[in-house]
C-alpha cells in the first residue's frame, strides 16, 4: 500500500470518526434535551395538581369550620337568651317571691352556662375561622406562584431553537406545547367590599 493510499484512508477514517462522534454527541444531547423537557413537563403538571389539592383542602375545610363556629355561636346564643330572660325577670319582678324566683332563674342560667361552657368561645372560634381562611388562601396563592414558576421554567426550556429541534426529532410524536400560567379571573384586581 502506498503512502498516498494510506493517507487517503486515514482522512476517510478521520471523517467517519468525526461523523460518528458527531452523531453520538447529537444523539446523547438530543435525548438529554428530551428527558429534561419531560421532567419539566411533569414538574409543571405536579405544580398544577398541588394547586388543585389546595383548592380541595379549602373545599373540605371551610364548610366544616363554618359549621363548627355556627354551632358554637348558636349554643352561646341560647345561653345568652336564657340569662337575658332571667335578668328581665329580676327587673320586672313586683313581689319578693317573683324577685326570688327570678334570682334563682338567673343563677341557674349562669351556672348552666359555666358548667356546660366554661369559656364562651364564639369570638375565639370566629378568630380561628378567620385565621384558617387566611392560611388557606395563602396556601393557594403559594401553590399558584409555584405553578407559574414551573410553567416559566418549562416554557423557557422548550422554546429554545436547538432544543425545539431536538424535541421534534426525539419527541416520538409527542408535542411539547407551551403552557399558560395561572390567570386571575377578570375583575379580581378590584378589591372586594366586605359587608356584614
Amino acid at each position: 500500500m502506498n503512502r498516498g493510499m494510506f493517507t487517503l484512508l486515514a482522512i476517510i477514517g478521520g471523517i467517519l470518526a468525526i461523523i460518528i462522534l458527531g452523531g453520538l454527541f447529537f444523539f446523547f444531547w438530543g435525548t438529554g434535551v428530551y428527558d429534561t423537557a419531560v421532567k419539566l413537563q411533569e414538574e409543571t403538571n405536579q405544580a398544577w395538581e398541588d394547586v388543585q389539592a389546595t383548592y380541595q383542602r379549602r373545599a373540605d375545610l371551610v364548610p366544616n369550620l363554618v359549621a363548627t363556629v355556627k354551632g358554637a355561636a348558636e349554643n352561646e346564643q341560647t345561653i345568652l337568651r336564657e340569662v337575658t330572660q332571667a335578668r328581665a325577670g329580676i327587673v320586672n319582678a313586683k313581689t319578693p317571691e317573683e324577685l326570688d324566683r327570678a334570682g334563682r332563674q338567673i343563677n341557674t342560667a349562669i351556672n348552666l352556662a359555666f358548667e356546660a361552657y366554661p369559656q364562651i368561645r364564639s369570638t375565639e372560634n370566629f378568630q380561628d375561622l378567620q385565621s384558617q381562611l387566611e392560611g388557606t388562601e395563602n396556601r393557594i396563592n403559594v401553590a399558584r406562584q409555584r405553578y407559574n414558576a414551573a410553567v416559566k421554567e418549562y416554557n423557557a426550556y422548550i422554546r429554545g431553537y436547538f432544543k425545539s429541534m431536538a424535541l421534534s426529532t426525539f419527541g416520538k410524536g409527542e408535542t411539547f406545547e407551551t403552557r399558560k400560567g395561572f390567570q386571575a379571573a377578570q375583575g379580581s384586581e378590584v378589591a372586594p367590599t366586605v359587608k356584614f
